[in-house]
């Protein structure tokens, strides 16, 4: 195969990939399905976390597994089957 051909091969599947990774991640092509989530705390591992708490500000910043103040978002109504909380336990409810 001569490097222009291969190059466009790559160049493709570079964009097939980035496509798929934004119909999976978003609601960008798919309108009729809006899918709701939820933030579930207790469940991200090390490293895996969404988003920032109080001690921190960035995503990938959990040091351990399961640490009850970091949170991962999720399909609504699965979060406590996956052995998470809907509420941060440093947060009291009134």
């Amino acid at each position: 195969m001569n490097k222009k051909i291969a190059n466009s091969v790559v160049i493709v599947g570079a964009i097939g990939a980035a496509l798929l990774a934004l119909q999976q991640n978003s609601e960008l092509f798919s309108p009729g399905r809006v899918i709701e989530r939820e933030r579930c705390y207790g469940i991200a591992r090390a490293g895996n976390n969404d988003c920032g708490n109080g001690k921190h500000s960035c995503a990938h910043r959990a040091i351990y597994d399961r640490q009850p103040d970091e949170w991962k978002m999720v399909p609504s109504g699965t979060c406590l089957r996956l052995g998470g909380r809907l509420m941060s336990s440093d947060k009291t409810q009134l």
